[in-house]
C-alpha cells in the first residue's frame, strides 16, 4: 500500500508541495517543528535512507541544502538544520528546518499547527525558492 506521502505526490491526498522534480518532493509536515518546516522525499517508495539509491540521495541532499537557504532568506533564521528520522512514516524523508537555535530541531518541539499557518509559511518558502531561480521546481508555477 502507498504511503501518506506518496499519496501526496501523487495529489491522491491534499499536500503543501513546495518542490517536485524527477527525483524527489518537498512537503509541508503538520506536524512543524518551526514555521517552515518541510521534509524533502524521494518519488519512488523506501522505507530506511540507508537503502536510497545513491545517486537519489545525492539529489536529495542537494535539494535539501536549496531548501535550507531558501528557508533562511524566507524566515530570517541565521540557518537551517537537517534531519533523517523516519519511523513515524515509512517513507524516507529528510526533515529540513529553519532555526535559530539547535533548540529549534528538538522533536518534542513537533506541534500540529493549523493549516492557514502552514499555507502562509509554505507561501513565503515558494517565494524565496522563486526568487532564488527555482520556480520551475514550484508545482503549478512558471518561469
Amino acid at each position: 500500500m502507498a504511503s501518506v506521502f506518496s499519496k501526496i505526490i501523487a495529489g491522491e491526498l491534499p499536500g503543501n508541495i513546495v518542490w517536485k522534480d524527477e527525483h524527489c518532493a518537498v512537503i509541508s509536515t503538520i506536524e512543524p517543528m518551526r514555521p517552515g518546516h518541510v521534509m524533502v522525499i524521494p518519488i519512488r517508495e523506501v522505507d530506511k535512507f540507508n537503502d536510497v539509491e545513491p545517486e537519489v540521495f545525492a539529489h536529495m541532499a542537494k535539494v535539501s541544502q536549496v531548501i535550507a537557504s531558501a528557508q533562511e532568506r524566507a524566515f530570517g533564521v541565521p540557518r537551517a538544520v537537517a534531519a533523517i528520522l523516519g519511523f513515524e512514516v515509512p517513507h524516507t524523508h529528510i526533515h529540513v528546518i529553519p532555526a535559530e537555535s539547535e533548540e529549534a530541531a528538538y522533536v518534542q518541539n513537533a506541534q500540529q499547527a493549523p493549516a492557514e499557518e502552514i499555507a502562509q509559511a509554505m507561501d513565503k518558502l515558494r517565494e524565496a525558492l522563486s526568487s532564488m531561480g527555482y520556480a520551475d521546481k514550484i508545482p503549478g508555477r512558471a518561469n
